[in-house]
């Protein structure tokens, strides 16, 4: 097993550019199975969680192949309805194909799907809504079998809480379901919003994506199309905290910083100066940085789940105490206990984690917990005193394209072994 080994106290200098949204390759890959003809998907990053879709889309019988940043999808011919439980177990948000192969084969068969253990993720939206499209649900010794006999129908559907996966296998099902969809208290990411785009180019009839209120007019059939990937704001805010904690200067490109305002509010209160030039931001850490009274995490504007790791490494090197509130996940704070291997001094209860500032951490060996916390323990040991250890490197590799080069090109001492 590989791990990571960092040599603390560089500071980061540089520019780079930032890839292509895990949270929004994913979806748009499941999407080309509902196409049934030859998509081309470029800035797709190089991610365990890409090799994994691709493997599933092979697995259902479709050409799919990975050059560069570059995906092409032939689901031209589509042989199978089934997604094995080696590869549902291997990333939860394997759960997006269901949409997509019930949309196009009107069944579909799957296992609880794995990934993260950040706590209890249920499908239940998932599942509510497609019944409500005409979908039979059985479950038996951990599988779904999904059925539509008599085909995917439009629906008013109102979800309980705007969750992202949920809205987009409702948008999957619904593109070529007979009738019109609409979807209230809708997921407004981002990424919602490029999974639309792609489908639109494609031939689909969908409208008010970003806002709460999505309609689909369903289409008889979809067409190929081509479609880049939107910029991953949660790997921006990423190296936005390496630069923050080494004292650093750092310019990224390919962003979209109208994704990131959260995100660049916690760093301006973190006494961070960013600066702001078409596709690019440049963020310069102060001699130390300020502690954040509250952050807490919400739904699309607000401040990303998957950012509040992120933030509260960067808040353990803060003068003073700042305090986290996780309101997505129950189970967010496991990463926590390895954090505190530097010094951190972290204190969770609950949803709430309360963060003393140190002046400084020291090195520490640590293992992952999950993919946002693989990147805390990062982030911590570029400012660590010394050199760190981090193991169970495989949850980093979900999420973030050539981390050790890129901040090798930043100027940090790091390396895998």
């Amino acid at each position: 097993m590989s791990e990571i080994l960092i040599k603390g106290g560089n500071r980061l200098t540089g520019k780079i550019s930032v890839q292509g949204a895990k949270n929004s390759v994913l979806p748009v890959l499941a999407a080309t199975v509902l196409c049934g003809d030859r998509c081309v998907i470029h800035n797709c990053p190089t991610l365990s969680d890409v090799e994994t879709s691709v493997k599933i889309i092979r697995n259902l019988g479709c050409g799919c192949e990975k050059t560069g940043n570059t995906v092409t999808v032939d689901s031209r011919e589509i042989t199978s309805f089934e997604i094995p439980d080696d590869l549902m177990r291997e990333m939860r948000s394997s759960v997006v194909f269901l949409g997509a192969v019930i949309g196009r084969m009107g069944k579909a068969y799957i296992s609880s799907p794995g990934g993260c253990e950040l706590g209890p993720r249920p499908i239940d939206l998932h599942l509510s809504a497609l019944k409500h499209m005409g979908v039979t649900v059985t479950e038996e010794h951990g599988y779904l079998h999904c059925t539509a006999e008599q085909g995917l129908h439009g629906a008013e559907i109102h979800l309980t809480f705007p969750s992202v996966g949920a809205t987009e296998n409702i948008i999957l099902a619904a593109a070529t379901a007979k009738g019109n969809t609409t979807i209230h208290n809708a997921a407004k990411e981002p990424e919602i919003s490029d999974l639309a785009d792609f489908l639109n180019s494609a031939g689909a009839r969908i409208y008010g994506s970003g806002s709460d209120t999505i309609q689909i007019y369903g289409v008889e059939k979809l067409h190929g199309a081509e479609h880049a990937i939107i910029p991953d704001r949660i790997a921006a805010a990423t190296y936005m905290a390496c630069a923050a904690v080494t004292g650093g200067k750092i310019t990224l490109e390919n962003v979209m910083p109208p994704h990131m305002v959260s995100i660049l509010w916690f760093f301006k209160e973190c006494g961070c100066e960013t600066e702001i030039s078409g596709k690019s931001v440049t963020v310069s850490a102060p001699e130390r940085l300020c502690r954040v009274p509250t952050v807490r995490s919400l739904v699309y504007p607000g401040f990303p789940t998957d950012a509040g790791p992120i933030a509260l490494a960067v808040l353990c090197l803060a003068e003073g105490t700042s305090v986290f509130v996780e309101n997505i996940f129950e189970n967010r704070f496991r990463y926590t206990d390895e954090l505190k291997r530097f010094g951190a001094q972290v204190k969770t209860q609950g949803k709430i984690a309360v963060v003393e500032g140190r002046p400084a951490l020291s090195a520490a060996d640590c293992a992952c917990t999950d993919l946002r916390g693989g990147a805390a323990l990062v982030i911590a040991a570029l400012a660590a005193d010394g050199v760190s250890t981090i193991k169970e490197i495989h949850h980093i590799e979900r999420g973030y394209d050539d981390i050790v080069g890129n901040l090798r090109t930043l100027g940090a001492d790091i390396q895998e072994q």
